[in-house]
C-alpha cells in the first residue's frame, strides 16, 4: 500500500512539473447569488485529443478529482450559500470533485485550502513555492474531515470543448454552477442560504 502512494504522489509530482512546463490558463467565473458576490478560480486543462473517460480511470481510488489543474481552484462568497440542500456560510473553499465510475458527479467543497506546493516538490519554481495546490492522491485520509458540502451534479451533453470550463449563469437570485469539459457538462444550483 505505501509503495502504491508513493508511486501516486510521484505521478502527482511528475504531472505537476508537466503542467507548468506547459503554462495552464488560469479561468475565473462570477455571479451575483442573492445579493452576493460568488467566485471561482480555476486550471484549465486541455484535453489535447484524449478522451475524457480514459482520463478519468486514471483517477486514485477514491475517486476525487481536483476540479482544474495546478494551483488549487477555490470559491469564494461573500455570503452565505445553499448548495445540494446545505449551507455554505460565507468563505472561501477548494472545489473538488467527486466522479463516480458510473458517471455520477458531485461538486465538493473543502474548508482545506491546499498545500504549498514547495511542500509537495522541493523543485518548485520560487514564484509557485507557495501557492497552494490541490491535495493529489490522498483526499480521503488528509482533508475529507473538512468537507463542507458533497452535491450530486446533474449531466447533460456539451458543445464539444478541448479547455475544462467552470461557469457560473445567474438564473434570478440564484445561478447554475456548470463544469464542462469534452463533451459533456455537469450542474448544480447555487441559491442563497435562507
Amino acid at each position: 500500500m505505501k509503495t502504491r502512494l508513493a508511486s501516486l504522489t510521484g505521478l502527482a509530482v511528475v504531472a505537476v512539473a508537466a503542467s507548468l512546463s506547459a503554462q495552464t490558463p488560469r479561468g475565473a467565473a462570477a455571479a451575483d447569488v442573492g445579493g452576493h458576490k460568488v467566485s471561482v478560480d480555476y486550471g484549465r486543462p486541455a484535453l489535447k485529443g484524449r478522451d475524457l473517460d480514459e482520463l478519468l480511470k486514471s483517477l486514485p481510488p477514491d475517486r476525487m478529482w481536483r476540479a482544474g489543474e495546478n494551483q488549487v481552484t477555490t470559491l469564494s462568497t461573500d455570503g452565505a450559500l445553499e448548495i445540494g440542500g446545505k449551507t455554505v456560510p460565507a468563505g472561501k473553499y477548494s472545489v473538488y470533485v467527486h466522479a463516480g465510475e458510473g458517471g455520477e458527479w458531485s461538486l465538493v467543497l473543502n474548508k482545506d485550502l491546499g498545500m504549498p506546493l514547495g511542500e509537495m516538490w522541493d523543485q518548485a519554481p520560487d514564484n509557485l513555492k507557495n501557492e497552494p495546490w490541490p491535495h493529489l492522491g490522498d483526499y480521503e485520509k488528509t482533508i475529507a474531515g473538512k468537507e463542507v458540502v458533497r452535491a450530486k451534479m446533474s449531466r447533460a451533453k456539451a458543445a464539444p470543448a478541448d479547455l475544462f470550463t467552470i461557469s457560473l449563469t445567474p438564473k434570478g437570485t440564484e445561478a447554475d454552477l456548470t463544469l464542462a469539459w469534452g463533451d459533456q457538462a455537469w450542474s448544480v444550483p447555487v441559491e442563497p442560504a435562507e
